[in-house]
């Protein structure tokens, strides 16, 4: 029975609805704080947020605030996902709820910036950066992964002109080092917009390193 209900919880994180949500809350005000006690690799704010449902994601977060640092069995934060899809609406509920989980790593370990920066999701850009300590900001630009490098070579990977431009206004440390950074290929981000023939990309390095 009480797993009947769960998956009414889940059904309406899918569809968005709030009317079911409420009603479900209203009859068993520890909904919420059961959800991690059942075999489901998202939670309902998960859900809500991948799929852009903003009043669900905000009653969610105003039951049980604990669900923004929950992650999945992918390791992603329910603003991993968000991010990624560009709603910025709800990423600024996640981030007033928990600004923490702006340095939450998933398995491959990328940060909800990742995600914005590889969809070129400007907006949201623009709130991680806000919600990052300068430090972990500065931090993460010369960050190396194993695939497309630091978070401004993501940028020339994808062809996210605007991202970068971002991002380098972002920098409050030594943008000389950062720029110098090297994937694991051994380019930097001027390397790389050079072997992809982007102009736009490598002018803009050029004034920011000048």
């Amino acid at each position: 029975m009480e797993l009947s209900i769960m998956r009414n919880l889940y059904d309406a994180s899918l569809k968005g609805c709030v009317s079911t949500l409420k009603t479900l809350i209203q009859n068993d005000p520890l909904i919420l704080n059961r959800v991690s006690l059942y075999p489901f690799s998202e939670s309902p704010l998960h859900i809500a947020s991948l799929l852009g449902h903003l009043e669900l994601c905000q009653i969610l977060l105003e039951i049980n605030p604990i669900l923004a640092s929950e992650v999945n069995s992918e390791g992603h934060c329910p603003l991993h996902l968000a991010s990624a899809k560009g709603h910025i609406e709800i990423v600024k509920a996640l981030l007033s709820t928990n600004a923490e989980t702006c340095l939450i790593r998933d398995k491959d370990d990328k940060l909800p910036l990742h995600f914005a920066v590889m969809r070129g999701r400007l907006g949201v850009i623009n709130e991680l950066i806000s919600a990052m300590p300068e430090t972990e900001m500065d931090k993460v630009m010369t960050e190396i992964d194993d695939h497309a490098g630091s978070v401004l070579h993501l940028c020339v990977c994808y062809n996210h002109l605007e991202a970068l431009k971002i991002l380098l206004e972002s920098i409050r440390g030594d943008i000389d080092q950062i720029l110098s950074s090297k994937d694991k290929e051994g380019n930097t981000v001027l390397d790389l917009a050079v072997k992809r023939g982007q102009i736009k990309v490598m002018f803009l390095i050029i004034c920011h390193n000048t």
